[in-house]
């Protein structure tokens, strides 16, 4: 994994254990020689992420929409800045540039992401590790969820583990570069997207 797309909030809890969290996946993916594509925003966990990246030395590609620009809300520092028409192409690039996921807590557009992750490896659209880093156990209701996803038969049994999920970083990466892709439901290419 050259790159990895990381999907977290612009929010700044109140609990500084996130706020860590973010710090940490910068540092240690940019010590490790992964560059992090993400949502190019200055704030919250977003811009914890990265920061530490960058303070460590890291590459750092951020993708924003031209609204969010406006808006005040990008990140100059980077070693990259891709400004985009809207969130549909945000999401296309992040897909384009990484070459995994990792999501660490954020909020609905957090989710969105994810999700959207999720579905395109099932369809096909990209064959990269999606993982889930479970801080503290922010993500166990939606671990629960997915499982009754699978238990119902809403999720196929090969895709069950298109989730990869772990508690520590040091842990889900592992986890991730063993990824081995699952079939799809169908074949799509990215021109479909």
């Amino acid at each position: 994994m050259k790159r990895l797309a990381i999907y977290c909030g612009s929010a700044t809890p109140s609990d500084p254990l996130y706020l860590d969290c973010a710090r940490e996946v910068g540092r240690t993916l940019a010590e490790r020689g992964i560059g992090i594509v993400y949502g190019g925003g200055r704030l919250g966990l977003m811009g914890a992420v990265a920061d530490a990246a960058m303070a460590a030395g890291g590459e750092v590609i951020g993708v924003i929409p031209q609204a969010l620009v406006d808006a005040e809300v990008a990140h100059r520092d980077l070693t990259e800045l891709h400004v985009v028409p809207g969130m549909h192409e945000r999401k296309k690039a992040f897909t384009d540039l990484a070459d995994g996921f990792v999501t660490i807590p954020g909020g609905t557009g957090t989710m969105d992401e994810l999700w959207e992750a999720l579905s395109w490896a099932q369809l096909g659209y990209h064959a990269d590790p999606v993982g889930l880093l479970n801080v503290a156990g922010y993500y166990d209701a939606l671990i629960a969820f997915w499982e009754k996803m699978a238990a119902t038969g809403f999720l196929r049994p090969q895709h069950r583990d298109l989730l990869i999920v772990a508690d520590r970083l040091d842990l889900l990466l592992d986890r991730m570069a063993a990824h081995r892709p699952t079939q799809p439901i169908v074949r799509m290419s990215a021109a479909d997207l």
